[in-house]
């Protein structure tokens, strides 16, 4: 069977630039990393420019290396612009208050994030609000830093808007507690809880009430409908079959989802959506088998997961079974391939066979 080959997720080339000035902070040249992984300053002017995540894993990854600072993905959000994350990050700046610009970065990441493994989100009670990243597991040198990044940016740019240094009342972060955790404590002035079951930051309803002396009501509700546009144009763009891939990869962990639980997220009886998957050319075994592959290929080359826990995350019974699947898809097992898989920073896929 023919598919287009699924993509496991992009984000903003602008995502790059906190990078590039925290390496330069450090007197590196950022210019010439970023140039090796493709990204010279015509690529980083085109309008809505996008980078893979597996190719921006290893930019981090090489920048860490160069330049020895493990803890350099804080700095890369300590130093993120609001315009690094395009319209999205601007539409939040202008928001009236911290409460509006959460719920502007949550709601709109589609514009300028996306990614197999799930979405952020907002979850608002009595006493504050959580901004919950979601889970990238398994952690390692190539994605501990994306998490960093992306609670440090998040409250810098809330701290940016308020005009203060307003801080969470907690922190949490799936990865086992590193060595420069007390950076950590620094930047977000709150106790930092490592090896937890989310990734996300809680601020509480006074520091959401902060407000915005920036805010101008009209061009903010412009760019609100300009965001709501664009949004609506993202979702339209896909396909069935991709919006059920994208539901997927959260839910393969620990087992194989059942068609009737992607039926019940998209609203619709199952049989409505067998219907419609087969009239795209697809199946839902085929987008199954599909994501498990693209995963499979990302995890064995972007991450040393051990294969038994590739095999959890991809809802296998087994690591004998997820092994006899790969070398179906591939012709080859995952330790051959991961020991074959290119190392170029310009390399941004794996290739497995398709099934028959």
């Amino acid at each position: 069977m023919n598919r287009q080959r699924i993509r496991l997720g992009d984000l903003s080339v602008g995502f790059t630039l906190g990078l590039a000035r925290a390496l330069e902070e450090k007197g590196l040249d950022a210019q010439a990393l970023l140039t090796a992984y493709g990204l010279d300053a015509q690529r980083l002017a085109e309008p809505r420019a996008r980078l893979s995540i597996p190719r921006f894993m290893r930019l981090g990854h090489a920048a860490i290396q160069a330049s020895r600072d493990p803890a350099l993905g804080l700095a890369m959000g300590r130093l993120r612009q609001a315009a690094h994350l395009g319209l999205a990050g601007v539409t939040a700046a202008l928001s009236p208050n911290v409460r509006e610009a959460a719920r502007t970065l949550i709601r709109f990441e589609p514009l300028y994030a996306s990614n197999y493994r799930g979405n952020s989100s907002l979850h608002e009670d009595a006493g504050g609000a959580w901004l919950r990243f979601y889970s990238i597991s398994p952690y390692n040198a190539y994605n501990e830093f994306v998490v960093d990044s992306v609670l440090a940016g998040w409250l810098t740019q809330l701290r940016t808007l308020a005009g203060t240094r307003l801080s969470p009342r907690r922190v949490e972060i799936e990865y086992p507690r590193p060595a420069h955790a007390e950076e950590h404590e620094r930047l977000f002035d709150c106790p930092i809880h490592f090896a937890a079951t989310d990734n996300q930051l809680y601020l509480d309803r006074d520091s959401l009430a902060l407000r915005n002396p920036h805010h101008c009501p009209g061009t903010w509700r412009e760019l609100l409908q300009l965001c709501e546009e664009r949004l609506d144009q993202c979702l339209r763009a896909h396909s069935l079959g991709e919006r059920v891939s994208t539901l997927l990869g959260p839910l393969l962990k620990g087992g194989e989802p059942e068609l009737a639980q992607i039926a019940q997220r998209l609203r619709m009886p199952a049989w409505t959506l067998r219907r419609r998957l087969a009239g795209e050319g697809t199946s839902y075994r085929a987008l199954l088998n599909a994501t498990r592959q693209d995963l499979a290929v990302a995890y064995i080359r972007d991450t040393e997961a051990s294969f038994g826990e590739i095999a959890w995350l991809l809802g296998f019974s087994s690591a004998e079974a997820f092994q006899r699947a790969f070398k179906r898809w591939a012709g080859q097992t995952p330790g051959e391939f991961r020991r074959n898989a290119g190392s170029s920073p310009t390399s941004e896929h794996g290739h497995v066979r398709e099934p028959p």
